[in-house]
C-alpha cells in the first residue's frame, strides 16, 4: 500500500533549497499560481510554499492557501517527477475557493508531469 503522508523529507526547508529551484526553473502557471520545478538528485519529490502578506493579508487566508497546496502536493506526489518544487501564490489567489483552486492545483502538476516526460 502506497503512503501518502508528507513528511519532513518531502519539504524545502531552507533559503538554499529554495535558491536552488529559483535560478533555473521549469514553470507552469496560472494568474493566480505559479509552480516551479527543478530536477533534483533524490528519489522522491519536494514542495516549499511561498505565499506572500502582500497578496493575502489575513493570517488563516494564507494558512488555508498553503493547507490546499500541501494536500494537492501529498496526494499527487507518487505521479510526480523527482524535482524540487516551488508555489508561489500571486494577486487574486485569495479570491478562489477550495474546489477551484484543487483543481487549478491539478492541472499545473499534470503540466509538470508532461514537461518532464518531454526533458
Amino acid at each position: 500500500m502506497i503512503k501518502l503522508n508528507f513528511s519532513r523529507e518531502l519539504r524545502l526547508l531552507t533559503p538554499l533549497h529554495f535558491k536552488y529551484v529559483f535560478e533555473q526553473p521549469f514553470r507552469a502557471s496560472t494568474p493566480e499560481l505559479t509552480i516551479l520545478a527543478r530536477p533534483n538528485n533524490l528519489a522522491h519529490p519536494r514542495l516549499g510554499l511561498t505565499v506572500a502578506k502582500k497578496h493575502l493579508k489575513k493570517a488563516h487566508d494564507r494558512n488555508r492557501i498553503k493547507r490546499l497546496c500541501r494536500e494537492s502536493f501529498r496526494l499527487a506526489q507518487y505521479k510526480l517527477p523527482n524535482c524540487d518544487f516551488v508555489i508561489v501564490a500571486k494577486q487574486g489567489i485569495g479570491k478562489l475557493d477550495n474546489r477551484t483552486l484543487t483543481q487549478t492545483l491539478d492541472k499545473l502538476w499534470q503540466r509538470h508531469i508532461r514537461l518532464a516526460q518531454k526533458s
